[in-house]
């Protein structure tokens, strides 16, 4: 399984991005698929989930303003991150379990100044 994250990028306070995730591999459909990141100088936390059957779940700092979603004929998963605030800066990671193993996108990085 590999994850390749990307859209990571600066952007002001108030603004807008869009991650995105591409999974290789067939169990795509079948697992859930997150979203954690690390700030600098903390430790990595997680910030979204969405399940095979399309349940999602938030950490309190982002709901109602980061969205995740998936394309399963893409094999994609997204982080739509609205009201982007100074402390949402982070190297952002993509992350799935298979056969017991955790898998690690290589991050993608979204600067966000105040």
């Amino acid at each position: 399984v590999q994850l390749q994250a990307s859209g990571g990028g600066s952007v002001q306070a108030g603004g807008s991005l869009r991650l995105s995730c591409a999974a290789s591999g067939r169990i795509f459909s079948a697992n859930a698929m997150d979203w954690y990141r690390q700030a600098p100088g903390k430790q990595r936390e997680f910030v979204a989930r969405i399940t095979s059957d399309g349940s999602t779940n938030y950490a309190g700092s982002v709901k109602g303003r980061f969205t995740i979603s998936r394309d399963n004929t893409k094999n994609t998963v997204y982080l739509q991150m609205n009201s982007l605030q100074f402390e949402d800066t982070a190297v952002y990671y993509c992350h799935t379990i298979y056969t017991s193993i955790n898998y690690w996108g290589e991050g993608t990085l979204v600067t966000v100044s105040s």
